[in-house]
């Protein structure tokens, strides 16, 4: 590493951390302590957030050890890759034993367990370890002889605390943004649906929609059946599609010969889609057909609508604006589904046409708006991670806080530790036994 302040240096982690300490816990086997699996640990916070008490005598064997003031790093992926890492605090016993995936490290004493693991979380960093990852597609992983030699820039203690506050405090406000800027999505899909609430609030009188276009479903060929399927060229459309609001593309492709030998049909363009049933949110969405297409019996098409009467993105808006009440219409068990005729008898106000094309346009008018709020908040959120990264740059370059000439040098520490451990006597190591 070129360019550190004076004062800085720039050890392997090897040389300022053990790696996958050897552990004698010292307790008895019925004691307690943590039990950390992978999903225990918080991709974002640096913490061991779910962790679960267990008796030492269960767990000690085939799993990973580490302690309090450990650092923790996931090595396969996509756990590395999406930071799952944390700083060890609060272990029952102050001990714990966790996933294999772990690889545990413990500092010499140079080293702030909280500043490594900021510097770990570096984009730069973690595409590196990424680069270099060995094993099978799906279960690669970050080797220890890589971490081993990698350098880290190492200011004085004292500055090494100074920076882990400041990005304390910088992380805050980023959060507290993050937060504020991801409720906006939200806040949207309420200001709309106020805003359609207030457009058709009006009363007007009401008709059924099967008297205003016709409504039909269609059918998915049997499975199997190549004759439907093979070198098909008639777009067939599933009910996942309506999440799109406007249905520019097909689900897939059937053929001429499942048109004439099923009930599949095709709809024309410019007819409305409506989930019967689906997945998660999917059912009783509404969207516009943007192309000729046949559809799977999942979805009610409302088509060859009488224009003297009703204007198509008006009805558009006003199926969508009753979503939850059209979802509340489906009956059945595990998966309620609607059915044709529900969907027929749905009471749409009818106010004239030029009247329904005013409430169009503001509809759109409002909507433009606040969609360009929402764009402007994503825009944010994705500039704000660049910021995150950009002062985690500044940090490991010493740029973020000043240098205090008064701090003793982190040369000058590291010297000082290697002397005292190649001083100190070795300890003797014995092995706890651990009835299984």
């Amino acid at each position: 590493m070129t360019g550190l302040p004076k004062e800085w240096a720039a050890p392997t982690l090897e040389e300022v951390f053990e790696f996958n300490p050897k552990h004698d816990s010292g307790l008895d086997q019925d004691q307690l302590v943590s039990f950390v699996p992978m999903p225990a640990v918080s991709e974002h916070s640096g913490a061991i957030e779910a962790a679960t008490d267990r008796p030492l005598s269960e767990i000690w064997k085939g799993y990973t050890h580490f302690a309090d003031g450990d650092v923790i790093f996931a090595k396969i992926t996509p756990c590395m890759e999406n930071g799952k890492s944390a700083v060890a605090r609060g272990l029952t016993n102050g001990i714990a034993c966790g996933s294999t995936e772990f690889h545990v490290l413990r500092s010499k004493g140079a080293v702030l367990p909280d500043y490594v693991w900021r510097f770990m979380r570096q984009d730069s960093f973690r595409r590196d370890a990424e680069a270099h990852m060995t094993g099978a597609v799906g279960q690669r992983r970050v080797p220890k002889p890589y971490l081993e030699r990698h350098p880290i820039p190492l200011p004085p203690l004292p500055e090494q605390r100074r920076i882990v506050r400041k990005l304390d405090t910088l992380s805050a406000r980023s959060t507290t943004a993050r937060t504020h800027l991801t409720a906006i999505e939200k806040l949207a899909g309420r200001y709309k649906l106020g805003f359609y609430l207030s457009a058709f609030a009006a009363p007007q009188d009401q008709v059924e929609l099967g008297t205003l276009a016709k409504v039909g479903t269609g059918a998915t060929p049997k499975k199997g059946v190549s004759r439907y399927y093979a070198d098909g060229t008639v777009p067939w459309v599933t009910s996942g599609a309506v999440n799109a609001k406007s249905v520019t593309e097909p689900s897939s492709f059937i053929t001429e010969v499942a048109i004439q030998e099923t009930n599949c049909k095709v709809f024309p363009a410019g007819s409305l889609l409506m989930a019967m049933y689906g997945e998660g949110k999917t059912r009783g969405q509404v969207a516009r057909l943007e192309i000729a297409a046949a559809t799977n019996q999942a979805l009610a098409v409302i088509h060859e609508l009488d224009e003297d009467q009703i204007d198509s993105e008006y009805l558009f808006r006003f199926l969508d604006s009753i979503y939850l009440e059209i979802r509340e219409q489906a009956e059945g068990g595990v998966q309620p589904n609607l059915n044709l005729g529900k969907v027929k008898s749905f009471k749409v106000p009818l106010p004239k046409l030029d009247e329904q094309r005013e409430i169009v346009r503001r509809i759109e008018t409002a909507f433009a708006r606040i969609d360009r709020l929402a764009a402007e908040a994503t825009k944010a959120l994705k500039l704000l991670s660049h910021l995150d990264q950009r002062i985690l740059a500044k940090a490991f370059a010493g740029e973020l806080v000043p240098q205090d000439p008064t701090d003793e040098p982190a040369e000058t520490l590291l010297a000082r530790i290697r002397a005292e451990r190649a001083a100190a006597p070795k300890p003797k190591r014995g092995r706890k036994k651990v009835s299984t």
